[in-house]
């Protein structure tokens, strides 16, 4: 069981859970915002997506078995633990239900065009694996806007349904603020795709991949690590001037809990030589975007809309 879970990357499927959870329970609900999804489709709708990311992790897995085997053996899953026969039908397995379960919910809330979208998931998880995640900088943006595609689906299925003529305005202003924060997941996870890559160079490079320290050199893709490591940091604080200016509690905790670690993480990248210094980055990234998504605790108490 412990192996499962491990496969799946259980860890970061509660990231989404609970990122999930934010927006709906402590942000929407919180505001006079009309929505479609009770309790019960909103269960649904995090089941669906933790079944197809769950899918994604382990396709990805069974791809990377040869990289991982330099890379990090003592993490090695597939072949050790679980063979690769189990793998590929759990990947199935989940797949199939996630996507079943996706055309159930897209017809209860009485948009079925919006199954297309875990379909589109399901297929974009399956491509990365199998032929982008070794290309430059492809692989990273689709794995990175899938990332921030997990977040937004909240509004798609719970904001955009609901929207009439008389609340038009307002369902769309907290729709955006939604997409402002899948923006933001983005640009994190796109700069730690970039930071993982320089990690795994070595094992890359031996399974023949091309990604992009490969083709650049790692001291070239670290250049490159930086600047983009530097545009999360301006669209935090584009964020904070253009919509927090007027709460200053809000402000201060962008400042210390997101900008702070987004500086120290970016002047990390710029010295970093070593796979235990780019492991170390990579965690910072992670830990900083689920602070980014903690944020929304905050607004029912210092946020009004208009």
């Amino acid at each position: 069981m412990q192996s499962i879970l491990n496969l799946i990357r259980w860890k970061n499927l509660v990231m989404i859970i609970i990122a999930q959870v934010l927006i709906k329970y402590v942000f929407l609900e919180s505001f006079p915002v009309l929505t479609t999804l009770n309790t019960l489709s909103f269960v649904l709708l995090v089941f669906i997506t933790i079944c197809l990311a769950a899918a994604g992790n382990i396709i990805n897995d069974i791809y990377d078995v040869e990289t991982d085997t330099i890379n990090k053996p003592n993490k090695v899953i597939i072949g050790k633990h679980i063979s690769e026969n189990t793998a590929y039908n759990l990947f199935f397995g989940l797949n199939i239900l996630g996507v079943i379960l996706g055309f159930y919910l897209s017809h209860s809330i009485g948009k079925s065009s919006f199954f297309s979208i875990f379909v589109i998931i399901s297929l974009a998880l399956y491509v990365y694996a199998s032929y982008l995640k070794g290309t430059v900088l492809f692989g990273n943006l689709l794995i990175s806007f899938l990332v921030g595609l997990s977040i937004i689906i909240v509004g798609v299925f719970d904001i955009l349904p609901a929207i009439i003529p008389q609340n038009r305005d307002t369902q769309i202003t907290f729709f955006n603020v939604i997409i402002d924060y899948a923006i933001f997941a983005f640009l994190i996870n796109l700069t730690r795709e970039i930071v993982k890559d320089i990690q795994d160079v070595d094992g890359d490079y031996k399974a023949g991949m091309n990604t992009l320290p490969i083709v650049l050199g790692r001291e070239r893709a670290n250049k490159v690590a930086f600047a983009v490591s530097m545009i999360p940091i301006g669209a935090v604080i584009y964020f904070m001037i253009t919509y927090l200016y007027r709460y200053q509690i809000i402000i201060g905790y962008f400042l210390i809990f997101i900008i702070a670690p987004l500086i120290y993480a970016t002047i990390k990248i710029s010295g970093a030589k070593h796979s235990k210094q780019y492991q170390h980055i990579s965690t910072v990234y992670k830990l900083i975007l689920f602070l980014g998504m903690l944020s929304l605790i905050m607004y029912p108490f210092f946020i009004t809309f208009n």
